[in-house]
């Protein structure tokens, strides 16, 4: 497609050394990385590993995402979730405790659980932001939107701010529903996303295999 195929173009890539162990990322999060109503090939991790390859990083990028998970939901889970052996986590969850209007301190502490969970484990985490919609009050909506900033700070992590920039408002890259990416929607994300996915796997080293 046009925009994956402008996702190879600009800079030349960093590229890895041919006999390189390839870094193992999970992309860990609800129905945003699972790819509702999308084929697996068109899912956020898979297209997102395709541009990290066009770009000469050697990856491997696991689909850990459930439709309709919540962040308490994710901190259940993600023990199970999460094998060893994994290089580095997208942590993206957050929009359905949003939308279900989920105290944001709820949210918080399930997140920040996650975070300590994985680095204890010293699994490096990127983290996604979420905001909340305005719908929701002014109050609600500074509480949800300061987590993902604070949380970043306060764990000294990498920060994508918004995991929907770039398509909200778009009906072009939505499905019907108004709400999931389509293919043109994933696509816009990964475009975004990128750059501070390449500047996350600077940070990370592959473990031992």
């Amino acid at each position: 497609m046009v925009l994956f195929a402008a996702l190879t173009l600009g800079t030349a890539p960093a590229r890895a050394a041919p006999d390189a162990a390839p870094i193992k990322l999970v992309a860990f999060g609800d129905s945003l990385t699972a790819g509702y109503r999308l084929p697996a090939n068109a899912a956020f991790p898979a297209v997102l590993e395709r541009a990290l390859k066009a770009r000469g990083r050697q990856v491997a990028v696991t689909n850990a995402g459930v439709s309709g998970d919540t962040t308490t939901g994710g901190l259940d889970r993600l023990d199970w979730s999460i094998p060893d052996g994994t290089d580095g986590v997208i942590l993206e969850l957050g929009a359905n405790d949003m939308l279900r209007g989920t105290d944001p301190a709820v949210t918080r502490k399930a997140l920040e659980a996650m975070i300590t969970r994985l680095k204890t484990r010293g699994i490096p985490v990127l983290l996604t932001g979420m905001k909340a919609s305005p719908n929701l009050g002014p109050d609600y909506v500074a509480r949800f939107d300061a987590i993902y900033p604070d949380l970043a700070r306060s764990h000294d992590l990498v920060l994508y701010p918004f995991f929907l920039d770039g398509i909200v408002g778009d009906r072009s890259a939505h499905l019907d529903d108004g709400l999931h990416p389509n293919v043109k929607g994933v696509e816009t994300i990964v475009a975004g996303i990128l750059p501070t996915v390449e500047r996350f796997l600077d940070r990370v080293k592959p473990g031992p295999r």
